[in-house]
C-alpha cells in the first residue's frame, strides 16, 4: 500500500512535498496518460494561480469560519466543480514552472495552494465519506452499480462528473432515494480522488478511505456472527455449538460474498478508476481482515477432533456454498494484491474435501467395528440397517458435490482383495469397471460391507429360518431406501434389480426352510386310507411352524404380504386337495371318527397365514386345544 499510495504521480513533485519522508516510489503504479496541455504564458500563469488562490482561499478551514463549518461539496455543487477544475489547472501550471523555474516565486504560492486544496479536498472526501455512510452500504451500491461500467468509464473530469449526473437525473424515480444519493456521493468520492491521486495526494485519499470503509466490512462481518476462532478454542465447543456457528457461517457466506465484498469491490472501483494499482491494493487492504476471518473457518471446523455422523453433511454443505460462490469470490478477489485470499479459499475447499475423505473412511470402519453378534428379535431390521441407509440417503443428495470432490479415482473403488464373502462380491470387474462413476463404486461398496456385516451377524442366529428371514427383512429395506431417495439415481437400475432378486432368493430359503416340512407333510395324490396320518402329521408340523414363524417380525407390508401370498400358496391348495378327499369320505360312510384329526378347515388355514407376522415379536401359539374356540366349519 505504502508503495502505491504514498508517492506523487508526478514525481518532479516530491521535492516541493513539505517532508523528505512523504517521497515514496510508485514502480508498481502504471503511469496514466499524460495531461496534454499548451506551454502556457505568464498572463495565463498569473490568471490560473490568481483564480485559484480565490477559491481556494475561500474555502479554507484555518482562514475562514464559514469554510470551517459549510461543506463545499454539500454547499454548491457548481462551485465544487470549479473548485476541482482550478486545482487540475493550478497542477498543469505548477508542472510548467518546474520545468523552466524552479525556484520561482509563483511556484511556492501555488504549491502552498495545492497544500490548502489538498488539505481541503480530503476533509471533504472524509465528510462524504462519513456522512452518508448509511447510503454508501455495500447493499445500496451493489443494487445500483456494476465492475463493468466501472471500467468502461472515461479519464476526463469534468466529463465524469456530467456524466453522473445526467444518469442520476434521467433515471428520476426510477430508483430510490437511497440510491440517488448514493449515485451522487459515489460520484462526488471519485472527483475528489481522481484530483488528489493525479496531484501526487493519493496516500492522504487513501488513508482515509481505508479508515472508514475497513470498519464497515469488519463491522458487516461481525454482524453476520463470524468471529475470529482458534483451532484450540473451537475443539473445547460442544458440537452443538460448533453447528450452530456452521449454521451462521452459512448465511454470512453469502450475504458476505454477493452483497459486503461485492458492494465494496464496486464502490472502490468507481472512487479509485483513475489507477488500476490503487484501486486494487486499497480494495485488499479494507478486505483482507474479513475476508481471512470469513474463508478460514472451514478449515478450522476442517481440522477439529470432534466428528459426530452428521459432520459430514455440515462440511459438504460448507464446500457446495463455496464451490457455488468460487467464480464470483475470483471476479471480486482477481488481483494479485488479493492472491493470497483467493488461496486461502482454494485451501479450504481442499481441507473440506480431505475432512470428507477422512469422514467416509472413518463411517466404513464404524460399520465393520459394529459389536452387536445377533440379530434384533424376530429378524427385523436392524438399527445398524436403519442408521447406515440414512446417512447414505442423506449423502445421496449430495451427489453433485461429492462428483466434485472426488473425481473418478482409485481411492473410491473397492479393494480388488477382500475377506468379504464371495456370496456378496458380484463380478467386481464389472461392477466396479473404470467407467463406473467414483461416488456409484463408493457408496455401493459401503452397502457392500454392510450386508457382509449382516451376514456376520445372520450366523449367529439358532435358527437357520430365521438368519434366512432376517437377512431378506434388511435387504427388502436397503432395497426399498435406494427406491425411495437419491440412491436409486446413484446406484442405478441394474443394481437395484440385482439386490432384489437377492433378496427374493433370501425369501425363498426362508420359505423352504421354515415352511418346507408343512408342505411335504401332504404328499400328492391323497387317497382315504392315508388321511389320518397325513393329517395328524401336518397338524404337528403346522402347529410347531406357525408358533415359531409367528414370533417373527416382518415391518415391511408389501414384503410381509407377498411372504404370506407364497406360503399360502404352497400350502392352501394341497391342504385343501386332502381335505376335500375326507370330506367325500364322511358323506359316503358317515364315520364321524376321521374329524378327530381333522382339526383345521381350509379356510383356517388360509385365516392363520394371513393373520402371521402380525404382532411382531409377540409369540402366538398354534394348536388342537386353541383351536376349539375358532369358527371352525366342520362337516356334519
Amino acid at each position: 500500500m505504502r508503495k502505491l499510495c504514498f508517492n506523487p504521480k508526478t514525481p518532479s513533485f516530491s521535492m516541493a512535498r513539505n517532508s523528505p519522508s512523504s517521497t515514496v516510489s510508485i514502480t508498481s503504479t502504471p503511469t496514466p496518460p499524460r495531461l496534454s496541455f499548451s506551454e502556457p504564458s505568464s498572463i495565463d500563469e498569473d490568471s490560473c494561480i490568481e483564480e485559484a488562490e480565490a477559491l481556494i482561499l475561500k474555502w479554507n478551514a484555518d482562514t475562514s469560519a464559514y469554510a470551517k463549518v459549510t461543506s463545499l461539496f454539500y454547499e454548491d455543487k457548481t462551485e465544487a466543480k470549479q473548485y476541482i477544475h482550478c486545482v487540475n489547472q493550478l497542477h498543469k501550471t505548477m508542472h510548467s514552472l518546474l520545468s523552466r523555474n524552479p525556484s520561482s516565486e509563483k511556484l511556492i504560492l501555488a504549491h502552498n495552494l495545492m497544500q490548502m486544496a489538498m488539505k481541503r479536498l480530503k476533509k471533504e472526501f472524509y465528510q462524504i465519506l462519513s456522512m452518508n455512510r448509511a447510503y454508501l452500504d455495500p447493499e445500496s451500491v451493489s443494487a445500483r452499480s456494476s465492475r463493468a461500467s466501472v471500467h468502461s468509464s472515461t479519464s476526463d473530469y469534468d466529463d465524469d462528473f456530467t456524466a453522473e449526473d445526467d444518469e442520476i437525473r434521467a433515471a428520476g424515480d426510477s430508483i430510490s432515494e437511497v440510491e440517488q444519493v448514493s449515485s451522487v456521493a459515489m460520484a462526488d468520492l471519485r472527483l475528489i480522488a481522481d484530483c488528489m491521486v493525479s496531484s501526487g495526494f493519493a496516500k492522504e485519499c487513501v488513508g482515509v478511505y481505508i479508515i472508514i470503509r475497513k470498519s464497515i466490512i469488519d463491522e458487516g462481518i461481525y454482524r453476520l456472527s463470524v468471529e475470529k476462532l482458534s483451532s484450540s478454542r473451537i475443539n473445547k465447543m460442544d458440537w452443538e455449538v460448533i453447528d450452530l456457528k456452521i449454521s451462521s457461517w452459512l448465511e454470512a457466506m453469502t450475504i458476505s460474498v454477493r452483497t459486503l465484498f461485492n458492494g465494496e469491490r464496486i464502490l472502490c472501483d468507481n472512487v479509485f478508476s483513475y489507477s488500476d494499482s490503487i484501486r486494487e491494493s486499497c480494495f485488499a487492504e479494507i478486505s483482507r481482515d474479513g475476508a481471512s476471518l470469513l474463508f478460514g473457518f472451514p478449515e478450522l471446523v476442517a481440522k477439529t477432533k470432534k466428528s459426530p455422523p452428521e459432520k459430514l453433511f455440515r462440511v459438504l454443505d460448507m464446500y457446495a456454498v463455496i464451490s457455488d460462490l468460487l467464480p464470483e469470490i475470483e471476479s471480486i478477489f482477481s488481483s494479485d494484491y488479493t492472491s493470497s485470499i483467493r488461496s486461502q479459499v482454494l485451501n479450504s475447499l481442499q481441507r473440506l474435501a480431505e475432512s470428507v475423505q477422512i469422514m467416509l473412511v472413518e463411517f466404513e470402519s464404524m460399520i465393520q467395528k459394529d459389536t452387536s453378534k445377533l440379530p434384533v428379535n424376530g429378524g427385523g431390521v436392524h438399527l445398524l440397517t436403519v442408521q447406515t441407509m440414512n446417512y447414505l440417503s442423506i449423502l445421496a443428495d449430495y451427489n453433485n458435490v461429492l462428483s466434485d470432490i472426488f473425481p473418478q479415482g482409485d481411492w473410491l473403488q473397492p479393494p480388488k482383495s477382500s475377506s468379504l464373502p464371495e456370496a456378496y462380491l458380484y463380478s467386481p470387474e464389472s461392477d466396479y469397471s473404470a467407467s463406473t462413476p467414483a461416488l456409484t463404486a463408493r457408496v455401493a461398496w459401503l452397502i457392500l460391507v454392510l450386508l457382509c456385516k449382516l451376514d456376520g451377524k445372520a450366523k449367529h442366529c439358532k435358527d437357520v429360518s430365521l438368519s434366512y428371514l432376517f437377512l431378506a427383512n434388511n435387504l427388502w429395506y436397503v432395497v426399498a431406501r435406494v427406491r425411495s431417495s437419491s440412491l436409486q439415481f446413484v446406484l442405478g437400475d441394474d443394481w437395484i434389480t440385482k439386490h432384489e432378486a437377492k433378496t427374493k432368493r433370501f425369501l425363498a430359503n426362508y420359505e423352504k426352510v421354515a415352511w418346507g416340512e408343512v408342505v411335504s407333510s401332504l404328499p400328492e395324490n391323497p387317497t382315504a386310507a392315508e388321511a389320518r396320518a397325513v393329517f395328524e402329521n401336518f397338524n404337528l408340523r403346522f402347529e410347531e411352524a406357525y408358533r415359531k414363524q409367528n414370533s417373527f417380525v416382518v415391518a415391511d407390508r408389501e414384503m410381509r404380504d407377498e411372504i404370506k401370498g407364497s406360503i399360502a400358496r404352497s400350502i392352501v391348495p394341497r391342504y385343501r386337495e386332502w381335505y376335500n378327499v375326507v370330506l367325500a369320505t364322511l358323506r359316503s360312510v358317515r364315520d364321524m371318527t376321521v374329524t378327530e384329526y381333522v382339526t383345521f378347515t381350509p379356510e383356517d388355514i388360509e385365516n392363520y397365514l394371513a393373520n402371521i407376522f402380525l404382532f411382531g415379536t409377540a409369540s402366538s401359539g398354534v394348536s388342537s386345544s386353541s383351536v376349539t374356540s375358532s369358527p371352525l366349519r366342520r362337516s356334519s
